[in-house]
């Protein structure tokens, strides 16, 4: 009985290992590090958007309007005397819960359809062909037209952003699936007669993984990048609510009387998607055995 306690112990250990060695790597690849950091300082400014930003972000003070950065008000104010401040930190929570949203419904999404096209080959071609017709589109057009067609909403944005970006993540994930369903270990579980989809769920997908994060946490850049766009075209959410994209849209009336309107937000976007791009590179590195460096 000892033997047997010992021996679930160090099995216990052996799983637990490769994800211990994982986040070492990750903890000492400076590209992931740097990411963590730029990407960690906006999460945080957004988490705690009451406490450093107190302002209301849609306050009017009309005496105060193009005040230049100060003490006082550190982003400036724009033409309607709202804190820009305010206002950027509070459109950082809009753009990374947007961008949460379009990342989840990838990975539930992306992850079924890649699957069934991956693991049941009756089912590759049509869907697919599906896959490849939204392809066809440039993602940041497909989700211009679609929101052109459901309207200018916050929820709106989400949808047509998924929308465009699920068929990028379900190929991913289907080319995976391809390459383990011929696995030997598969090929036993299918020979003693396991279901598909309990094959699916304990002998591929966990073995998918790695390229599907990676996949996501580009996606996310992806997604912010493209709720700016959308929201600057007047597609994302409506104002008042603040944003990034429509902050940029007003502020290119005031480029010369009051850049600070449109820089900063430009550069809150640049730091959020350098620092999920810089994270995607570490994961991707760390991750994909082929592409795997010392840091």
């Amino acid at each position: 009985m000892e033997a047997q306690e010992q021996s679930e112990e160090a099995n216990s250990s052996e799983r637990k290992r490769p994800l211990v060695v994982t986040l070492g790597r990750l903890l000492h690849h400076r590209l992931f590090l740097t990411g963590l950091a730029l990407f960690g300082i906006i999460v945080v400014a957004a988490a705690f958007a009451p406490l450093i930003a107190p302002d209301d972000p849609n306050r009017l003070a009309m005496r105060f309007k193009f005040l230049p950065p100060s003490a006082d008000h550190p982003f400036g104010t724009d033409n309607f005397g709202r804190s820009q401040w305010s206002r950027v930190i509070y459109g950082a929570q809009l753009s990374i819960a947007m961008g949460i949203a379009v990342v989840a419904l990838n990975a539930v999404f992306g992850t079924l359809i890649g699957a069934l096209a991956g693991y049941f080959r009756r089912l590759d071609n049509p869907i697919m062909r599906v896959n490849d017709a939204l392809m066809a589109f440039p993602a940041i057009l497909l989700a211009i037209g679609i929101t052109a067609v459901l309207g200018p909403s916050t929820t709106d944005a989400v949808i047509a952003l998924a929308v465009a970006y699920i068929p990028r993540t379900a190929r991913i994930v289907r080319a995976s699936v391809i390459v383990l369903r011929e696995m030997e270990y598969v090929q036993a579980a299918i020979a003693a007669g396991a279901g598909h989809w309990r094959i699916l769920r304990h002998h591929i997908l966990p073995n998918a993984l790695a390229p599907l994060i990676v996949q996501l946490s580009f996606l996310f850049a992806y997604a912010v990048l493209s709720e700016a766009t959308l929201s600057f075209l007047g597609l994302g959410a409506v104002p008042p609510t603040p944003t990034w994209g429509n902050i940029m849209a007003q502020g290119r009336q005031y480029m010369t009387e009051a850049p600070w309107i449109i820089t900063i937000p430009g550069v809150a976007l640049m730091i959020t998607v350098l620092g999920l791009n810089l994270l995607g590179d570490g994961l991707r590195d760390v991750l994909d055995p082929r592409l795997r460096i010392q840091p």
